[in-house]
């Protein structure tokens, strides 16, 4: 690989993260926060590659004679020096040496934002690690729900309330939720979301139990949008042994996925 092959591969690869970036492929990897830096790696790349292909392609100022050679110094003073051409050794090491070919793995990501849409974390990834609410916190920290009947608000967030304030800041005003369907520490369905510190690779699940008129037979990653209000029952997370708290379901109904699917 060359420094012009170098050079495609990265206008290639920037071009990639560029359009993952301007529409929502980017949403499955990292939290949406991330999107300007992305635009900006990706422009960077771009013009690194374009600045690369300009030097080596732009004309030589002392014209194609004087232009170097790989033995040293100048093509004319070269053949002023040496009339009968280079040596065996000087050819012999000007087609050995070659860049590592494992550079062409760099294509590999590349073609994989281009032409793959992985699906988003979801029930699977939920059953593999526990609830992601493990920290006391304070009731100061609660402000009033959203206005309206029913208030819309997040897993994560009726979750840390109906656990850690006991339900005092929902009081019995009816809440509405959006999450996907996964199995319970009792095979039961529960409702759950994965939230991001910083992209898929460090997602954890808020993990929610439904109580009341629950959904049943719905298959895993089925995403459903519940109305209901706080319930003061709690289980157990099988992997980390924290607590799952309730939700009394008064309606539910399936929904297509978000756009962005974590929170």
């Amino acid at each position: 690989m060359n420094r012009m092959a170098q050079a495609c591969v990265m206008i290639f690869f920037g071009a990639a993260v560029l359009h993952a970036s301007v529409t929502d492929l980017y949403l499955r990897y990292v939290k949406e926060g991330l999107r300007p830096f992305l635009i900006a790696a990706s422009l960077l790349l771009i013009v690194a590659a374009v600045m690369t292909l300009w030097y080596d392609l732009r004309p030589d100022a002392d014209g194609p004679e004087a232009q170097s050679d790989p033995t040293g110094g100048t093509r004319r003073e070269n053949a002023e020096q040496n009339p009968s051409g280079p040596t065996a050794e000087e050819i012999h090491g000007e087609h050995t040496h070659h860049e590592p070919r494992v550079a062409w793995l760099l294509l590999l990501p590349a073609l994989g934002l281009l032409l793959v849409t992985p699906p988003a974390l979801g029930s699977y990834a939920a059953g593999q690690a526990g609830t992601a609410l493990t920290a006391q916190q304070d009731n100061d920290d609660y402000p009033p729900l959203p206005a309206g009947d029913p208030a819309t608000t997040t897993v994560f967030d009726y979750a840390a309330r109906a656990l850690f304030d006991k339900g005092q800041s929902i009081g019995d005003r009816r809440v509405q939720l959006t999450g996907f369907i996964t199995p319970g520490p009792d095979g039961q369905p529960i409702l759950a979301r994965m939230i991001l510190s910083c992209c898929a690779a460090d997602g954890r699940p808020v993990k929610l139990g439904m109580a009341g008129k629950a959904p049943t037979g719905l298959a895993n990653d089925t995403w459903i949008q519940v109305t209901g209000r706080y319930s003061d029952r709690v289980t157990r997370d099988p992997i980390n042994d924290e607590e799952i708290p309730y939700i009394e379901v008064e309606t539910w109904r399936q929904v297509t996925a978000p756009k962005d699917p974590y929170e």
